[in-house]
């Protein structure tokens, strides 16, 4: 048992452990921002589902297992950063040979920040969310209400924005890195397959947004004079 546990604590064994993890996080974002879309549905829609989802024996199991899921992917990436760090030569110039262009963007050189905004995030968006004020209507918890009293809020939906856009770029190269952690790698679909991931790491970000900016315009136009 030990030597199976062993391979996963290893440096291939835990970037395919922070592939697997991170590529069920964003399976769950995308369920999840097809369940929140509803909310362009209107009030009755989007009760309905949140009571349907919540009223499901299984879901407390499952939010059981994607903390369990973050809590193992947050601490593999840092463990795997410090690691890292701790290898690098104290003296370490990186240098740009012709004809080999650094392979680092942004979005991969900042992973540990933009992760570590999204733990606060999460915490915050739990918070007011899913422990927030407990409407009722109908017989069933009034989601819809506490969604747009939360997005009139300027300034929350500002930090929704950002840390939606944090959310863009952690997965721009997150999703990419997740399939080559496992071994994808193929001269014909390996391509198609990162230019997709980076597709997706932009819609869903930007569908996120767009359901923030929406509600608050929506909102803004209710209490309009």
């Amino acid at each position: 048992m030990s030597s199976r546990t062993g391979v996963f604590s290893s440096s291939v064994g835990t970037k395919i452990v922070i592939g697997l993890t991170g590529m069920a996080l964003v399976l769950y974002l995308v369920v999840h921002i097809a369940g929140n879309a509803l909310v362009f549905f209107g009030p009755t829609v989007f009760n309905q589902y949140s009571h349907l989802l919540l009223s499901n024996p299984l879901v407390p199991l499952i939010e059981i297992g994607l903390v369990i899921i973050f809590a193992l992917h947050l601490y593999k990436t840092v463990r795997m950063f410090i690691a890292n760090q701790q290898a690098r030569p104290v003296a370490y110039v990186r240098k740009k040979y012709a004809g080999a262009p650094s392979r680092k963007t942004v979005a991969s050189s900042t992973m540990i920040v933009s992760g570590l905004w999204l733990l606060m995030f999460v915490v915050i968006h739990v918070t007011q969310f899913k422990y927030g004020a407990e409407y009722e209507v109908d017989g069933v918890r009034d989601l819809y209400r506490l969604e747009m009293e939360n997005f009139a809020n300027p300034l929350l939906v500002g930090f929704y924005v950002v840390s939606m856009l944090v959310v863009g770029s952690h997965l721009w190269h997150g999703i990419a890195s997740a399939f080559q952690s496992i071994g994808a790698d193929h001269p014909r679909w390996t391509p198609r397959l990162l230019a997709a991931s980076k597709i997706l790491a932009v819609a869903i970000a930007a569908g996120f947004v767009v359901i923030a900016v929406w509600a608050y315009v929506h909102q803004a136009g209710r209490v309009r004079p």
